[in-house]
């Protein structure tokens, strides 16, 4: 039976822009909330009592109160079991090179992606969705096969020491896979996309006749460029900074495939303590320091964000 217009338009007024927001609220509670709960009960849990996620906390037995935490998984992180010394464990090591990691391959992208997106912004409009398409082209093929594709190339017996060796600038074939080089090629292949995009994003919507008045007053083009277009694509460096810095903190591929031994990030220590180990309280404790390290600076950046824009409109 078809429903008139006029029996559902006045619903649609009351209740749809709670039905709109209630999509993505429902979203991150299904597939963040939930998981991440999960994922911190199982961090408090004494492996020799169960992994049961929905067991009880707490319980009264003879009249006590008894909260079951074994905190002992967090601690360990921090403090050597051994030497009692802190901060000097496998798993802070692995916190801090993947920082490095994380820091750097975002540098490299911001270094070369926003050179490209800024040739992307002023290009013509006829060729920038062709430019585009180079740039998300990437995205059509296996990730797996991609981080392979690089293994190959930086091979000893791989097609960059034989054009190098070809040339005459080496003798022998260059140790370019299993260290930080391959770490941070490979990092920054794939994650430059992500810092290319909203960069673009951002830039093509810069109003041009602000550089012209720039040049008008007697700047350079690297004073424009430094004072006029940096500070107005800032959004866009901020955006693109996390989606490059985040998901890299976490990397497991990559420094599986293209790191050697030393080049132990956290998403490989995460993987051992979960399928090696089979310690998983360790390995969720290890899952929940990393959101929180991730989340805190968002939450006071989300927040320094949201009163600069209120003091702005108050002014």
């Amino acid at each position: 039976m078809t429903v008139p217009l006029v029996s559902w338009h006045p619903f649609a007024l009351r209740h749809g822009r709670h039905v709109v927001l209630a999509v993505p609220w429902f979203w991150l509670l299904l597939f963040f909330a939930v998981p991440f709960f999960i994922l911190l009960r199982i961090s408090v849990t004494d492996m020799g009592e169960g992994l049961d996620p929905f067991a009880p906390l707490i319980e009264t037995r003879d009249g006590l109160v008894l909260l079951h935490l074994k905190l002992a998984n967090y601690l360990s992180l921090w403090q050597d079991a051994d030497t009692g010394d802190w901060l000097q464990t496998l798993y802070t090591e692995s916190y801090v090179l993947s920082l490095k990691y994380a820091l750097w391959t975002t540098l490299l992208c911001l270094f070369f992606g926003y050179p490209f997106a800024y040739f992307l912004a002023r290009s013509p409009a006829s060729v920038r969705p062709l430019l585009l398409l180079m740039v998300m082209l990437p995205f059509w093929t296996s990730f797996l096969l991609r981080v392979y594709a690089w293994k190959g190339l930086l091979t000893e017996q791989g097609i960059i020491n034989h054009l190098m060796m070809a040339v005459g600038l080496i003798n022998e074939p260059l140790q370019l896979l299993y260290n930080d080089v391959s770490m941070l090629v490979g990092m920054t292949y794939v994650y430059l996309p992500f810092m290319v995009l909203p960069l673009y994003a951002n830039l093509v919507k810069l109003d041009g006749r602000l550089l012209e008045a720039s040049q008008d007053l007697g700047a350079t083009p690297w004073q424009t460029f430094w004072l006029v277009t940096v500070p107005l694509s800032r959004s866009g460096i901020v955006a693109g900074s996390m989606l490059v810095f985040i998901p890299c903190l976490g990397e497991f591929v990559i420094p599986s495939l293209l790191g050697g031994a030393e080049n132990l990030m956290i998403g490989r220590v995460v993987w051992d303590e979960m399928f090696s180990s089979n310690n998983w309280p360790r390995a969720c404790a290890l899952a929940i320091v990393m959101i929180v390290c991730v989340v805190m600076p968002l939450a006071w950046y989300n927040q320094r964000v949201t009163r600069k824009t209120e003091m702005e409109m108050r002014t």
